[in-house]
């Protein structure tokens, strides 16, 4: 059967998206400006960064002021939750549903050790009936349509992130699954396995539940073959996207003609300026300059800023200062609105 174009729509539940092509969860990153910019430069949806579902069924202020803040723009949007208490993560689910979300994901696919270690994550392939009561509590708790992101498995030959998403969808009610499929113990080293996605979107097939593609997507040209290999619904970038929002583009065909390359330096350059403007406005210029460095590097490899110059930038103590340094290599600067 002949894939749709990316450019397509497709639904997840009873939410429309624009196009095949999403923004993964990036832990520590996602937060509502990342995902603004990628829906700006052509995403179809975006998933946040995991948020805690103790967070937020314990009302923390600043995991809800920060990690559920929504821009109007961003709808459809989706958020992620972790946990591993069903009745947590039924309330949780509720604060994010309350907060605007479109869509509830449910991280259990997460490798890191501390995730793990707490019952979360990629260590919910091995309770499954505890997973299937989570996905169940997280769409009574929010009337929303669920999502579950997983591994192929916990390690390289393990196929229970495969047995678990078809539990998901055949008795959890999932609306959709991304599946990366490569193991927890890979991380994100050696080839996914495209042709278990493929295995996944035949068994799902008759619930016409949507399976997203993720893992490995770097480049526009390595998420085009992976939509094809693993005949998934939609394809879901992570990595590929850090400092490189214009790969929605080239995936979405609005970055064609003369456009279709590398973005240009100026482009480089504002869109940075941007981001810094966006992180401002999130935490207020103090944090916002500590926390603007992880993005730094990303950008500045682009512009071949690199060594010692681009140390710079990791010792710049506010905005205005990493500001001045950008402008110093050759571009005015002009308001990032």
């Amino acid at each position: 059967m002949t894939q749709p174009p990316l450019t397509t729509p497709f639904r997840i539940g009873d939410v429309e998206v624009a196009n095949r092509v999403l923004l993964a969860p990036l832990a520590g990153i996602g937060n509502w400006f990342v995902r603004l910019q990628a829906r700006r430069h052509g995403a179809g949806l975006a998933v946040s960064e995991m948020v805690s579902s103790f967070g937020l069924h314990h009302r923390n202020e600043r995991t809800i002021r920060e990690l559920l803040r929504i821009h109007p723009a961003e709808h459809p949007v989706s958020i992620q939750l972790f946990g591993h208490d069903p009745g947590v993560m039924r309330s949780a689910a509720a604060v994010a549903a309350n907060a605007g979300a479109d869509l509830i994901d449910i991280n259990m696919g997460c490798p890191v050790r501390k995730v793990r270690a707490a019952g979360a994550g990629a260590a919910l392939l091995q309770r499954p009936e505890l997973a299937l009561r989570l996905a169940r509590a997280a769409g009574q708790g929010s009337g929303r349509p669920v999502t579950v992101k997983l591994r192929s498995g916990l390690v390289p030959g393990d196929r229970s992130g495969f047995d678990l998403a078809v539990r998901l969808v055949e008795e959890a009610g999932a609306a959709g699954i991304a599946m990366h499929p490569r193991s927890a113990a890979l991380q994100h080293k050696g080839r996914p396995d495209y042709a278990l996605v493929r295995e996944l979107v035949g068994r799902l097939a008759e619930a016409s539940v949507p399976v997203i593609v993720s893992g490995g997507l770097d480049t526009a040209e390595a998420a085009r073959r992976a939509y094809q290999e693993s005949g998934a619904e939609a394809v879901m970038i992570a990595r590929g996207a850090l400092g490189n929002p214009w790969i929605f583009e080239q995936l979405t065909g609005r970055r064609t003609g003369p456009k279709a390359g590398r973005p240009t330096r100026a482009e480089v350059v504002d869109e940075l300026l941007w981001t810094m403007a966006r992180a401002e406005e999130h935490l207020g210029p103090r944090r916002a300059a500590r926390y603007a460095r992880k993005f730094y590097p990303w950008y500045l490899e682009r512009l071949g800023i690199r060594g010692r110059d681009a140390a710079a930038f990791q010792r710049t103590e506010s905005l205005d200062e990493a500001r001045e340094l950008l402008a110093s290599f050759g571009k005015p600067l002009a308001i990032a609105a």
